[in-house]
């Protein structure tokens, strides 16, 4: 287990401020407290994936950062704007989608949703309206633009909200749970977004979800809360990183049973779609030496070798299961 698995995340030098700022964040409903002391800065154009388990404080610093509810000590500035003292033009700043809340009217169309939250964001009808039909048809929600959202189908709903969310073409995304309800084109839809967004756009993405394969694939930064105190801070990679395992993988052309036939049952193999990995044991270069010139005497093309890396489930787990040092996190 890491001894501390936190980095200072500061601006020292740097001319911009970060398009999130939270100092000390602390939420407290009488004796409960949901958020302790949790500061972080998310530069512009990062996606940051917000775990933890349930309860751990996800939604409340999400609702937080998008003016919903009143922290008991700390600050959020967002893109340099405090949210208590310059409220208006803070949530300008941001589009959100928050899991277990009605993001949307469901007395209102579809159309009706979008020009009403982008008039809200102070926006003209001209500039509403082809970010709409672009939002609605990516979605396919086209054809039923002029439906009452209240008759949609769950997953319907949530399209709308994320359509809603990104209308008003904000700088900074928060999405909380955003796939919830979604079939498989849909939430493969939303991933893209938050890759065009962040990639070609600059925008920044907070983003919590209990998917992790989704977090591992988009989050180029990873906290992990846990009882409201940040455990774990660093960018994706080098988390995995810190939990690879000292034994070596070796990706090769061929099935279990070419490489059985150069190498004898000596090592573990698997296969899928004409590739096998072979498990090294360890990370021992006499050992690696040996089956990589067994390969190449049995002409068997080798086209990785690689630490193993444990998915980002594995370590979420491992954290939460750990003892971890929460140390400081500003």
């Amino acid at each position: 287990m890491p001894e501390l698995l936190l980095k200072p995340h500061t601006t020292a030098g740097t001319a911009a401020p970060p398009a999130i700022e939270l100092r000390h964040l602390t939420k407290k409903y009488g004796h409960l407290t949901a958020v302790q002391d949790v500061s972080l800065d998310v530069p512009a154009g990062q996606v940051l994936g917000l775990l933890g388990p349930n309860g751990a404080g996800k939604t409340t610093i999400i609702k937080m950062m998008a003016g919903l509810i009143t922290p008991t000590a700390g600050t959020v500035r967002l893109r340099g704007y405090d949210i208590s003292k310059q409220r208006s033009r803070a949530v300008q700043q941001i589009g959100a989608v928050l899991e277990g809340s009605r993001n949307v009217y469901w007395s209102l169309s579809a159309w009706q949703n979008l020009l009403y939250f982008g008039r809200l964001k102070g926006l003209r009808a001209a500039e509403i309206r082809p970010r709409a039909e672009r939002l609605l048809r990516d979605l396919d929600l086209w054809d039923r633009r002029n439906q009452q959202v209240g008759g949609f189908s769950r997953g319907m709903q949530q399209k709308v909200a994320v359509a809603a969310a990104l209308v008003t073409d904000p700088p900074i995304v928060l999405l909380d749970e955003p796939t919830i309800g979604l079939d498989v084109e849909a939430a493969r839809t939303v991933r893209h977004w938050v890759r065009r967004l962040t990639r070609e756009e600059g925008k920044t993405v907070v983003l919590t979800t209990h998917q992790l394969a989704m977090a591992e694939e988009l989050a180029g930064r990873v906290a992990v809360l846990r009882d409201g105190r940040i455990i774990a801070d660093l960018p994706t990679a080098e988390l995995l990183d810190r939990y690879a395992e000292d034994r070596l993988e070796i990706d090769v052309a061929g099935t279990t049973t070419t490489v059985a036939d150069v190498l004898g049952a000596k090592v573990a193999t698997e296969s899928a779609n004409g590739q096998t990995t072979i498990q090294l044991p360890t990370s021992d270069q006499d050992t690696l030496h040996t089956v990589l010139t067994g390969l190449h005497h049995g002409s068997v093309p080798v086209l990785r070798v690689s630490r193993v890396r444990p998915s980002l489930e594995d370590v979420f787990v491992s954290l939460l299961k750990g003892e971890v040092d929460h140390g400081n996190n500003s």
